[in-house]
C-alpha cells in the first residue's frame, strides 16, 4: 500500500477543521465508499471502495478523538502509531449504524431522507444478515535487483486464522447447535423506532446478540471456543513480478485471515523491500554506475568491464575520454512496469572519473613535464557538456 495519505487530505479537509466538519466529511465518505453500496460493482470497483472506506474510517477514528487528533497534529503518524488501526474481522459494519452513531440515532430525519430504508439498496427488511470478512495480513519481502530484473518466486511464513478443523469452522460441536438468533429472527438487524421533531422514524442497526450474522451458537466447539477459527502458521508462495519498486504493495486475494462462519477471507498484502546493490544505484528502470580509470587509460583509450544484472558488459572508451563522461548502455537497466504489463527496459549509465595521482616518481614527473609542453588545452574546444552531466545517482 503505498505510503499513507494525510488524514486531513483523505477527508478533504484543512488542518484545524472543526469536529462538525470532520463528522460531515466522514459521513460523505461513508455514503460514497461503504462496500455495501458496491455489491453489484466489478471486482476492481469493490476493491477500490473497500480501500477508500478503510482509509476514511481510519482517518475519522483519529481526527474525531481530541487526544489522538492533538498528537497527530503535532507529530504526524508517529504520534498515533498503532492507535489508528481498524479491526475489520467482523466486516465493515452496517452503514445505518455508522450514520446513526454520527448523528445520535436520528439520521432517519436528517437531511430530508425520511429514513434510510431503501436508500441506495440499504436498510429495511432487505438488509439481511451480513457477510463477514477476514482481516488482511501485511508482510514484507526482501528482493535484490537481480531478482527484480526477471521476477522471482518467494515463500513467506505467516500466522493466520483458519477454519477450525474440529467443527469445520461452524463454531459449534454439531450443526444442530447453531440456532436462528431469537433477537433479530435471523435477519441480522433490529429495527428501532425513534421519535424526533419530524415525527417517528424507523432505523435499522446491527443485532447485538449475533453481531449481524443471524445465527447464535448454543454449544461452542471446545477447540475454537465458538469462534470457528484457529491460528495456524503456514507458508505461502508469492510471485514477485519483474520491475517492482521498493515500497510497492502486491495483493493476494483470499490469502489473509479467514472470516468467522464461512465469510470472505481477507487478503495477504506483500510490501516489496528492495535490497541495496553493492555497485549499482537505481532510479526507476534506469541503473547508474561510477568507474574510475587512470590518466593513461583516459588519454590512450581502453576497454573496461562493467557490472550489469545479466552479467558483466565490456565498454570501449575512446582516446581522450574526459573525467565526468557518461556512457549509456541501452536496455541494460530494469523492466519498467507500464500499466498492467511490462514496458521497455531501462538503461545503464556509466560515469567515468579520471584518477589523478597525488605523488609521482622522478621518471613519471619527467614524462609529465615533457607532455605538458606538447599538450595544451584548446581554448576553442567546448567540452563543457562533458562536465555538466551530473546526477545524484553517481
Amino acid at each position: 500500500m503505498a505510503e499513507k495519505r494525510d488524514y486531513y487530505e483523505v477527508l478533504g479537509l484543512q488542518k484545524g477543521a472543526s469536529a462538525d466538519d470532520i463528522k460531515g466529511a466522514y459521513r460523505k465518505a461513508a455514503l460514497k465508499w461503504h462496500p455495501d453500496r458496491w455489491v453489484s460493482g466489478t471486482d476492481a470497483e469493490k476493491k477500490t471502495a473497500e480501500e477508500k472506506f478503510k482509509e476514511a474510517s481510519e482517518a475519522y477514528s483519529v481526527l474525531s478523538d481530541p487526544d489522538k487528533k492533538a498528537k497527530y497534529d503535532q507529530f504526524g503518524f508517529a504520534g498515533v502509531d498503532g492507535a489508528a488501526g481498524q479491526d475489520w474481522s467482523q466486516g465493515f459494519g452496517n452503514l445505518n449504524d455508522i450514520l446513526n452513531n454520527l448523528f445520535g440515532g436520528a439520521f432517519g430525519g436528517f437531511g430530508g431522507f425520511g429514513g434510510f430504508e431503501g436508500f441506495g439498496g440499504f436498510g429495511g427488511s432487505q438488509q439481511g444478515s451480513r457477510v463477514q470478512r477476514g482481516r488482511d495480513i501485511r508482510t514484507r519481502v526482501k528482493v535484490t535487483l537481480e531478482e527484480i530484473a526477471n521476477g522471482c518466486d518467494k515463500e513467506v511464513t505467516i500466522e493466520r486464522n483458519r477454519p477450525c478443523p474440529d467443527c469445520n469452522g461452524r463454531g459449534a460441536k454439531n450443526a444442530s447447535d447453531i440456532k436462528t438468533c431469537p433477537t433479530c429472527k435471523g435477519s441480522g438487524v433490529i429495527q428501532n423506532v425513534t421519535n424526533t421533531l419530524f415525527g417517528r422514524t424507523l432505523t435499522n442497526s446491527t443485532c447485538p446478540h449475533c453481531n449481524g450474522t443471524g445465527k447464535v451458537v448454543t454449544n461452542p466447539c471446545g477447540r475454537c471456543k465458538g469462534t470457528g477459527l484457529v491460528r495456524q502458521k503456514e507458508t505461502v508462495k508469492v510471485h514477485i513480478p519483474a520491475g517492482v519498486e521498493d515500497g510497492m504493495q502486491l495483493s493476494l486475494r483470499g490469502e489473509g485471515h479467514a472470516a468467522p462462519q464461512g465469510g470472505v477471507n481477507g487478503d495477504l498484502l506483500i510490501i516489496v523491500e528492495e535490497q541495496p546493490h553493492a555497485q549499482l544505484k537505481r532510479d526507476g528502470a534506469n541503473l547508474f554506475y561510477t568507474r574510475v580509470i587512470s590518466v593513461a587509460d583516459a588519454m590512450l583509450g581502453c576497454e573496461i568491464q562493467i557490472p550489469a544484472l545479466d552479467g558483466p558488459q565490456r565498454l570501449k572508451l575512446d582516446p581522450g575520454t574526459q573525467s565526468g563522461t557518461v556512457e549509456r548502455l541501452r536496455g541494460k537497466g530494469l523492466p519498467s512496469v507500464n500499466g498492467y504489463g511490462l514496458g521497455s527496459r531501462g538503461d545503464l549509465y556509466v560515469k567515468i572519473l579520471v584518477w589523478i595521482p597525488r605523488k609521482l616518481s622522478r621518471s613519471e614527473r619527467e614524462a609529465i613535464e615533457k607532455m605538458r609542453d606538447s599538450v595544451r588545452p584548446d581554448p576553442n574546444r567546448d567540452d563543457r557538456a562533458l562536465f555538466e552531466k551530473e546526477s545524484k545517482y553517481f
